[in-house]
């Protein structure tokens, strides 16, 4: 196997210029960087229209020894499903939120999801990373009661919006990761299973892989990898801790992430609960190759100091195959 690139997720530098990002993120130790689809890191607009505009960010990129295997597009992508609110207008760009109008915002997102495969072919970028939003994610507990009809109604919009976007990525070669995650039509093992299934095991649409939303939900995370052996298409490395005291639950209490009353929060990699030595094993068995990209998120620690650590961490933690049985040299 493949020695794996680890790759630094820009969306949570998107403050940064990529000019200082990159240069940073070779300090710390990456290999590479999934470029967000915001802040001037990525500009989805300016890659279609500009002539020389990939040409320029890779040549920054190269520079700076850096790779780029995917692009980010979370945050227009939740547009495409999601019941449109004033939330949104802070996750998208002008163009794609426009008069603010919810049926004009779903669609101009869509659109803008298409570009995005465009965009990640001429770059070169084989993988978009990101949300598809959710029309059912309100639904989640049942009560009131919720007919069946309702949640197939969040599926089938699903195919309905999703498909087009997709014949796109087909077009162009690229896949689409979803990153599984609460709000999204995808959030946990047999919800995965449902959005395969609607979309019908198109092999342009697969996951995203990040341990910690799944881990804080109950789920194993190395089951996950198991459930979707050849839909794995990429793979974040972040870490999270669940520390129930009695007074608080999962659901997150209405409280902001870093707050200590949280039942769970996020954590940089290594200093939360995720088994990361499983995961790597399990990555390990299905054959992924593509890169371990680092995003951070900790709302207690220095980012640049999470940074490097992170990338230490995760480099360390990072091992090949064996290729044989350790008792081989056993066999006769």
């Amino acid at each position: 196997m493949m020695k794996r690139l680890i790759t630094l997720v820009t969306g949570q530098w998107a403050d940064l210029p990529l000019t200082v990002l990159a240069a940073k993120a070779r300090a710390f130790g990456f290999d590479g960087l999934e470029l967000a689809a915001w802040g001037d890191h990525f500009e989805v607009d300016k890659a279609l229209a500009g002539a020389d505009y990939c040409d320029e960010k890779r040549a920054l990129l190269k520079k700076h020894g850096m790779a780029v295997l995917a692009i980010s597009g979370h945050a227009v992508g939740q547009a495409v499903l999601d019941p449109i609110d004033a939330r949104h207008r802070g996750l998208l760009p002008t163009h794609v939120w426009g008069d603010g109008d919810p049926a004009g915002v779903n669609r101009r997102a869509a659109e803008e999801m298409k570009n995005t495969a465009r965009a990640a072919q001429k770059l070169g970028a084989k993988v978009v990373t990101g949300f598809t939003g959710s029309s059912i994610w309100h639904l989640m507990y049942s009560f009131p009661p919720v007919p069946p009809a309702m949640i197939e109604d969040g599926y089938r919009l699903l195919a309905e919006r999703w498909n087009p976007i997709l014949d796109v990525f087909g077009e162009c070669g690229v896949k689409f990761a979803l990153e599984v995650h609460p709000t999204e039509i995808a959030f946990d093992l047999y919800t995965a299973e449902r959005a395969l299934a609607a979309l019908h095991h198109r092999p342009e649409f697969g996951f995203n892989f990040d341990p910690s939303h799944l881990f804080w939900q109950g789920v194993n995370p190395t089951e996950f990898i198991r459930a979707f052996p050849d839909r794995i298409y990429h793979v974040h490395m972040k870490d999270a801790i669940v520390r129930l005291n009695g007074r608080s639950g999962i659901l997150g209490s209405h409280l902001n992430f870093g707050d200590p009353r949280r039942g769970w929060d996020f954590r940089s990699p290594g200093r939360g609960r995720v088994d990361f030595e499983e995961i790597i094993r399990a990555l390990n068995e299905i054959g992924y190759e593509g890169p371990l990209s680092v995003e951070w998120e900790d709302c207690d620690m220095d980012r640049e100091h999470g940074a490097k650590e992170a990338c230490d961490f995760v480099r360390k933690l990072e091992f090949p195959t064996a290729g044989r049985a350790f008792d081989a040299a056993f066999e006769r």
